[in-house]
């Protein structure tokens, strides 16, 4: 009975190989699943302390007008937009507000002046769209960004 229990060894390995496997398996597709990764809200940067979590990044849908109501008839939901704020004293003191903010959604044009159109974006990002709507106008640039 030479090599019986080497043959008891064997068998016993590729069990456990089995099973370590099965449990790698069950762990990407749990990841998959919830969407983790350090890109979304995994371990922050090398610079944060050790064991430090970042919050995933939370998007907001925010209704902007925009000025000229032809150029939203040109943007289509999932284009890339830069928002530029301009006074009412022309393009001296236009700022740019948000870049690269995903268009969500078109409305249907309505009689009011300017076009709305809905972005989606970080909440602070929102924040500063909203209040530079209410102090001036606001123009779209289709960034190149995708």
């Amino acid at each position: 009975m030479r090599g019986g229990g080497a043959d008891r060894l064997r068998r016993m390995l590729r069990r456990q190989r089995r099973a370590a496997a099965a449990g790698l398996a069950l762990a990407g597709a749990a990841l998959a699943t919830t969407g983790l990764s350090s890109a979304d809200g995994g371990a922050g940067p090398p610079d944060d302390p050790p064991g430090a979590v970042r919050s995933p990044v939370r998007l907001v849908s925010a209704p902007v007008r925009i000025a000229d109501p032809e150029t939203v008839r040109l943007l289509r939901p999932g284009d890339r937009v830069d928002v530029i704020a301009v006074g009412d004293a022309g393009g001296e003191d236009a700022r740019v507000v948000a870049r690269g903010a995903r268009v969500a959604k078109v409305p249907p044009a309505s009689t009011g002046a300017g076009a709305l159109v809905v972005l989606s974006v970080e909440r602070p990002t929102a924040t500063t769209l909203l209040g530079a709507g209410a102090s001036g106008r606001l123009a779209v640039a289709v960034s190149d960004a995708h």
